[in-house]
């Protein structure tokens, strides 16, 4: 049986990359980004998921992102009322890739029934779905709201650090995201790069690796990195098509830096693998102390 006294939901959009199989039991709130393709405009998570945008890239069709409805918004806040929920703890794609969480602060500031903390991430995908995660383990062990919102947030936002590999350029220079001369020398040499959030929550490459092969093993340099003397953490990994790579990813960033407290496993989203296509494997450490 779940504690709860405080009666605390989490409030994240689509972009929160957490399995059903996760967020089972846990009281989890999620507003799909919508995703314009040619024949209509999706809920991403709902009726359109990465697998399908992979199709859909290949056939050379590029899908637009934006924003979550406002009134799914509203009416979601409306759901966690009538859940019996009394506060909320809302953690939206960063404000570098997203309006979204100025969408979910001005949605909150209008609800006088639900006390509310929106955060400002400055990161997306797996380093918010393993905030929440471990929110709800610390709120099973007792831990208060003025805690939470006042402490605990904030370090574990501040101290997740995350690095995904794209298989290809391509998609970040159609979108804008880079310029075409990065993306063809990518191409043409055969480079990985290493993509990680900066401090204003945008994209930024940290590393290249020169093949495919190579790209594992630079995850796990990146992330141990940051392991330092800290003996509390929790690792987790995601993969973008490339379910099996994340597998073994799991294992030798187990073998690597033993000791986690708990590896959380993820798939990525619709609305990011527009940018990203197929082929992502990303790994991350959450310090705890």
């Amino acid at each position: 049986m779940s504690i709860n006294p405080e009666k605390i939901a989490f409030l994240v959009d689509s972009c929160a990359e957490m399995e059903p199989r996760h967020r089972k039991g846990l009281p989890v709130y999620v507003v799909p980004l919508r995703i314009a393709c040619k024949d209509k405009d999706y809920n991403d998570g709902e009726d359109i998921f990465a697998k399908d945008i992979y199709k859909r890239l290949e056939k050379g069709e590029l899908p637009k992102t934006s924003l979550p409805d406002m009134m799914r918004v509203d009416r979601t806040l409306e759901n966690i009322k009538r859940d019996g929920y009394e506060r909320v703890i809302v953690l939206p794609l960063s404000s570098g890739l997203s309006g979204t969480h100025n969408m979910f602060r001005l949605a909150c500031g209008e609800r006088k029934d639900l006390e509310s903390a929106v955060f400002e991430t400055y990161s997306g995908a797996i380093p918010i779905g393993g905030v929440v995660l471990q929110l709800w383990e610390d709120i099973q062990k007792g831990m208060r709201w003025e805690e939470l919102v006042g402490r605990r947030v904030e370090h574990l936002l501040r101290n997740s650090h995350a690095f995904f590999s794209v298989d290809t350029l391509e998609y970040l220079q159609k979108g804008g995201r880079i310029g075409k001369v990065t993306a063809l020398a990518g191409t043409v040499l055969n480079i990985k790069p290493i993509l990680t959030f900066a401090e204003d929550g945008q994209l930024v490459n940290v590393a290249k690796v020169r093949g495919r092969k190579q790209v594992q093993g630079k995850l796990i340099e990146l992330v141990k990195e940051h392991v330092g003397d800290h003996k509390d953490f929790n690792l987790l990994v995601a993969n973008g098509g490339a379910q099996e790579e994340m597998e073994q990813l799991k294992k030798d960033l187990m073998a690597a830096i033993p000791g986690c407290r708990h590896i959380w496993d993820s798939h990525i989203d619709g609305t990011l693998s527009v940018y990203i296509g197929k082929g992502v494997l990303g790994a991350a450490i959450q310090i705890l102390d």
